[in-house]
């Protein structure tokens, strides 16, 4: 091959050469508005404190119901929570004033906590209410029952009658929030982080209108008593509404959404069938039973009183009258009387 033949074989390998760079640059240079356009554009501003899920008024807040997104500087306020200069430890437990929907930003005037004028009212469920229960070492678990706990109310009482008393304590309510011991509505902590035991005077119970009225008459009959409930009782009696057909697992919702529904569902107060203990069950010198005499009088229809009807004739002598039920004549010295006899 001479070097004409040559010299044009290397000039077409490099025009080729040329010719494909040039075109894969075109073709890079033709794509890139097109990957730049798809790109959504990042907002440029501070991380604010959002609403992870749909909050009603009177949630409690926690860890996982909130969380910190970017937001536009511009449509920044000042009520708002700003990542770096909020302290979530003050936030977690506080109480949700106004409802707040998923996504939008959690305000300053939308949570109350606790010590704050109106956190209690907030705190409280729809339709429920608050009432308050003396207790004291023995009857309030020595102590351990902290806000948010639940517990069950026994009734103690006496029941007077012929021979000894009657002795019996039931449980008339169950699954109540405690909502405040004395007058704090958070669990104190000590300097090493550690909670705090101590005795209580006052209970604040969280209850349905019906079941206030149920405690104010039992209050007056005996001594009450709170019974710490566990909290494996609630994931208990969850499988067993959602078993018996009580109630239904709620469709089109995640996990965590009917799981909270379904919770909230079995975590209302109930007044149900109530169990009971006499003392004849634990010593055998007890009773088992209501004293005869009380139960008599129980049963025993209040006595009708009686009517005495005297007629007499133009003579003196008594004329009978009409009758009304079963009569009596009764004669004291001259004078005879009918008397009406009740059943």
């Amino acid at each position: 091959m001479d070097r004409k033949k040559l010299f044009l074989l290397v000039a077409a390998l490099v025009v080729a050469l040329g010719t494909a760079l040039a075109a894969r640059s075109l073709f890079a240079g033709a794509a890139s508005p097109t990957a730049g356009a798809v790109q959504a554009p990042q907002p440029q501003g501070p991380r604010v404190l959002v609403a992870r899920r749909a909050l009603p008024a009177g949630t409690i807040l926690t860890a996982d119901a909130v969380d910190f997104q970017l937001w536009p500087q511009g449509m920044v306020q000042d009520v708002y929570y700003i990542d770096g200069e909020t302290d979530m430890t003050r936030l977690l437990g506080t109480v949700v004033r106004h409802p707040v929907t998923a996504g939008e930003p959690v305000t300053r005037g939308a949570l109350v906590a606790p010590g704050d004028r109106g956190f209690l009212a907030a705190a409280l469920g729809p339709g429920m209410r608050a009432v308050t229960v003396e207790v004291s070492a023995r009857t309030g678990v020595a102590g351990f029952v902290f806000p948010g706990d639940r517990v069950d109310i026994m009734l103690t009482q006496t029941v007077e009658g012929d021979g000894p008393p009657l002795k019996a304590t039931e449980t008339i309510l169950r699954n109540l929030r405690v909502l405040a011991t004395d007058q704090s509505t958070e669990t104190t902590t000590g300097e090493d982080g550690k909670t705090l035991v101590r005795e209580f005077r006052t209970v604040t119970l969280e209850v349905t209108p019906k079941i206030a009225e149920k405690i104010a008459v039992a209050q007056t009959i005996g001594t009450l008593g709170l019974s710490l409930r566990s909290i494996a009782d609630s994931h208990t009696d969850l499988d067993r509404a959602i078993a018996t057909g009580e109630i239904d697992r709620p469709d089109n919702a995640s996990p965590e959404e009917a799981a909270r529904l379904l919770r909230s569902a079995t975590a209302r107060p109930q007044d149900g069938s109530s169990s009971f203990v006499t003392g004849g069950d634990v010593s055998r010198f007890q009773r088992t039973s209501m004293p005869r005499q009380a139960r008599a009088a129980s049963a025993m229809p209040a006595p009708i009183p009686q009517q005495t009807i005297v007629t007499t004739t133009q003579s003196g002598d008594p004329q009978p009258a009409a009758r009304s039920g079963p009569t009596v004549l009764v004669t004291r010295g001259k004078t005879t009387s009918i008397v009406s006899v009740g059943r």
